[in-house]
């Protein structure tokens, strides 16, 4: 099976790189949250975003070297994402992730809350000395939509009539923003056209919505030691995702126990064997399916490069991931 880290061989010095720059680029003044960051980066991942950035950044470029506009868009693309996961899991009071103790689990919510924070205003401080409006624009609505997607996400706690435009909707703001605005980024320094840059946009934006959905089938179908988090951590904490959805429409029952928040005991186990037991996770694959090819065909804009093919394997490598 295809692996993320073979689909990043075209950037894989880039990567290594990145990960070098990342810890001295967040310079704190104080060691708590110096530490803090040298935890997050050091937590391991695959840095699917950066690499994708990368990737498209070579594409775009016709066999120019990267610049270091195009690098420094890559490593603020992954502290934005890093900021991000710091915020969720102080949220979702999340204890592990990566299979690592998280921030909030070290040093507390305060500290996990400010280095989240700090890590927004450093990435934004890089952002700005791109010298670049329109990339400032791009990155900024990111951080905006992560807030919105979050809020929304809280207010929508065990709501049984989220919709799936709700769903889609809340899935771009907190995870395909910022594959398609930090893809569509790089295109703009690369000084692509505008109907290239928009339909990188769009690639990203598919590709990040079938990401967050095979995401959400794994909350069902993966171990706890796969996920690096507590299976169904969606479904016990009342974010009702894709595969929920679906099944409700098939086991009104599974409404009646979301509905009543899981208060007696045995709900949340009958409610998992609800979902499992339905078309919900398979009707969740076939839109996953479907937003990945919605991505594959924004890519007939690239040249013939060996980054443009593995954008286009990152398409098939999202399903295969539960095949």
């Amino acid at each position: 099976m295809t692996t993320a880290t073979s689909l990043f061989t075209p950037v894989e010095n880039d990567l290594l790189l990145l990960i070098d720059n990342l810890t001295t680029l967040v310079e704190a003044q104080h060691p708590i949250l110096g530490a803090a960051a040298e935890h997050l980066f050091s937590a391991g991942g695959k840095r699917i975003r950066p690499a994708i950035v990368l990737l498209i950044s070579h594409a775009t470029l016709n066999g120019q070297e990267l610049t270091p506009r195009h690098r420094r868009l890559a490593e603020i693309t992954e502290m934005i994402h890093t900021a991000s996961l710091v915020h969720d899991d102080v949220v979702d009071d999340a204890e592990i992730r990566r299979q690592v103790p998280t921030v909030n689990t070290l040093f507390g919510n305060r500290i996990a809350v400010l280095a989240g924070d700090f890590l927004f205003a450093q990435s934004s401080w890089y952002l700005a000395n791109l010298d670049n409006l329109q990339v400032v624009k791009l990155l900024s609505e990111v951080i905006r939509d992560f807030a919105e997607g979050e809020i929304q996400q809280g207010l929508s706690c065990f709501d049984t009539d989220v919709t799936l435009e709700k769903y889609l909707q809340k899935s771009y703001f907190k995870t395909a923003s910022l594959i398609a605005n930090s893809g569509k980024a790089a295109a703009v320094l690369s000084d692509a056209s505008e109907e290239v840059a928009n339909k990188i946009y769009h690639y990203g934006r598919n590709l990040g919505l079938a990401f967050q959905i095979v995401d959400d089938i794994f909350d069902f179908t993966a171990s706890e030691e796969v996920l690096g988090k507590p299976v169904a951590s969606d479904l016990a904490s009342g974010n009702l995702t894709i595969p929920v959805l679906f099944a409700m429409e098939e086991k009104p029952f599974l409404k009646i126990l979301i509905e009543r928040e899981f208060s007696q005991e045995g709900d949340l186990e009958k409610a998992l064997e609800l979902v499992k037991h339905s078309d919900g996770i398979e009707k969740s694959r076939a839109l996953a399916y479907h937003h990945s090819q919605l991505a594959l065909r924004n890519l007939d804009c690239l040249p013939k490069s060996s980054a443009t093919d593995s954008l286009v394997e990152l398409t098939d490598y999202v399903l295969s991931r539960i095949k």
